[in-house]
């Protein structure tokens, strides 16, 4: 696993990892035929990718980080062998074989990218949204991630040290962001609506909340 860490000064880095899988290009090739052809509707392929971009796929990353906040030794579990405990919840498969969950304290913010390609834990956090497939974030990340948290609204500390975790074919990252304070006493199930997939990444934080209701 590879990970850098940032105060307020920046870091040059080396990758190691997979390119691009040949299934992605054949579906994309696959995808640009269908559509020619007009037997794929663009519009309604979009409002499904959205759909498991921020709604079904991140909803189990969410029940898994809820379940870390409201429960200390499932959260031990999750720290010492992420694809166990994630499998306890029947969430497997491709893309989320091997897992590492990394936690945010006061003290360290993690961030997760993929510099080489757009790896991504898809059984926890569904389809990767097209900003983290994007060049600038996939380089700026690595090399200003404080920057980068800033262009997504999260000001931190400046004396927060910012880690941040570079994805590949062999290990992919899951947040667990910091559980916000007032929830003393709340079901995992409530946990599970503070929970977004940014903050799973860590290109967000939680949700506060009053914010949730």
């Amino acid at each position: 696993m590879t990970a850098y860490d940032h105060y307020d000064h920046d870091h040059e880095h080396e990758h190691e990892g997979s390119a691009l899988p040949e299934i992605a290009l054949r579906v994309k090739a696959l995808e640009s035929i269908l559509v020619e052809k007009g037997y794929v509707d663009p519009a309604a392929l979009d409002v499904l990718i959205e759909t498991y971009e921020t709604k079904i796929g991140p909803r189990n990353g969410a029940r898994v980080v809820a379940k870390a906040w409201a429960d200390p030794a499932y959260r031990d579990r999750l720290r010492a062998d992420a694809s166990a405990a994630i499998a306890e919840f029947g969430f497997v498969g491709r893309q989320g074989e091997h897992m590492v969950a990394v936690e945010n304290t006061p003290d360290t913010h993690n961030l997760v990218v993929c510099t080489l390609c757009s790896c991504y834990p898809w059984p926890v956090l569904g389809l990767p949204p097209v900003w983290y497939k994007s060049a600038p974030y996939r380089s700026r990340a690595v090399i200003d991630p404080r920057g980068v948290l800033a262009d997504f609204g999260v000001t931190l500390p400046a004396e927060t040290k910012i880690r941040v975790w570079d994805s590949t074919a062999e290990t992919r990252y899951l947040v667990i962001p910091m559980r916000p304070a007032g929830t003393e006493g709340w079901d995992e199930e409530a946990l599970a609506d503070l929970v977004t997939r940014d903050s799973m990444i860590g290109a967000g934080l939680a949700r506060q909340p009053e914010a949730a209701r």
